[in-house]
C-alpha cells in the first residue's frame, strides 16, 4: 500500500497518463512527419511508447502503483490491492490526463487543440487484438510483481513495444488512452465510434488475466503468494 494521500496518487496518476499519452500521440505526429513509409513510422512510435513506460512506472510507480490505466486499477481493485473507494478518482485521472496528453502533443505540433479521429478501428480481429493485448499486458505485471517487482517498468516497457507489432490494434490495451486518442486525427487516432469495443475488449482481457494468473501464481502450499500489489502500470 503506498504510504501518499489519494491527492497525490491522482496527480501522479493524471500526470503520468498525460505524458504517455503525449508521448503516443506527439511520436505518431513526429514520425508520420518525417516518413511516408507507415512501417518505420510506427517503430518510431513503438520505441517512444515504450521506453517512456519505464520511466514513468520507475518514478512515478512508488507514488500510486504507476496504473495509468483503468483496466489496470479494475483489475487491483478487484484483489483489494487498490482501495475500491479510490477506483472512481484513478480512473477519473486517467482519462483527464490523458485527454490534456492529447491536447499538448497537438500544440507542441501546431495541431488544433482537440479534432474527433476519422481513423477506423473496428470489426472482430481488433476487438480479439485489443484482448490478447490488455490480457498479457495484466499477466505481465501481475507475474512481474510476484517474481520479479524491480523488473516491471521494463516489463511492462518491453511487453507493450513487442505488443504494437503483434498486435493487429497495435496495442491500445488501456482504455483512458483509447478515449484521448479518440481525439486526435493523426497516426495514433481511434474514431469515437469505435471506442466501445476496444474498451470492452480491454476490461474483459485485463479482468480475464487476474482470473488465470490469480490461480496460476498460487502455490498449493503458500496461497498467501496471491498476486497483490501497488507497484504497476
Amino acid at each position: 500500500m503506498s504510504s501518499f494521500d489519494l491527492s497525490r496518487r491522482l496527480v501522479a496518476e493524471g500526470l503520468g497518463t498525460a505524458l504517455l499519452v503525449g508521448t503516443v500521440v506527439g511520436s505518431g505526429i513526429m514520425a508520420a512527419s518525417l516518413t511516408e513509409d507507415t512501417a518505420l513510422a510506427l517503430l518510431g512510435n513503438t520505441l517512444a511508447t515504450g521506453a517512456m513506460l519505464v520511466v514513468l512506472i520507475t518514478i512515478l510507480g512508488p507514488i500510486s502503483g504507476a496504473h495509468f490505466n483503468p483496466a489496470v486499477s479494475l483489475i487491483f481493485a478487484l484483489s483489494s490491492a487498490l482501495p475500491r473507494r479510490d477506483l472512481a478518482g484513478y480512473v477519473l485521472a486517467q482519462v483527464a490526463g490523458g485527454i490534456v496528453g492529447t491536447i499538448v502533443a497537438h500544440l507542441m505540433f501546431d495541431h488544433q487543440i482537440l479534432e474527433w479521429s476519422t481513423k477506423v478501428r473496428t470489426g472482430q480481429a481488433q476487438w480479439l487484438a485489443e484482448w490478447v493485448a490488455t490480457f498479457g499486458l495484466a499477466a505481465t505485471i501481475l507475474g512481474g510483481i510476484r517474481f520479479e517487482e524491480k523488473s516491471v517498468p521494463w516489463l511492462v516497457g518491453l511487453y507493450i513495444t513487442a505488443a504494437y507489432w503483434f498486435t493487429a490494434s497495435t496495442s491500445f490495451a488501456n482504455p483512458a488512452v483509447a478515449v484521448a486518442r479518440s481525439m486526435t486525427d493523426t497516426f495514433s487516432g481511434i474514431r469515437p465510434a469505435d471506442l466501445p469495443g476496444f474498451i470492452a475488449a480491454e476490461l474483459i482481457g485485463a479482468v480475464s488475466a487476474l482470473l488465470l494468473m490469480t490461480w496460476l501464481l498460487r502455490s498449493s502450499n503458500a496461497q498467501s503468494n496471491a498476486p497483490r500489489g501497488e507497484r504497476v502500470f
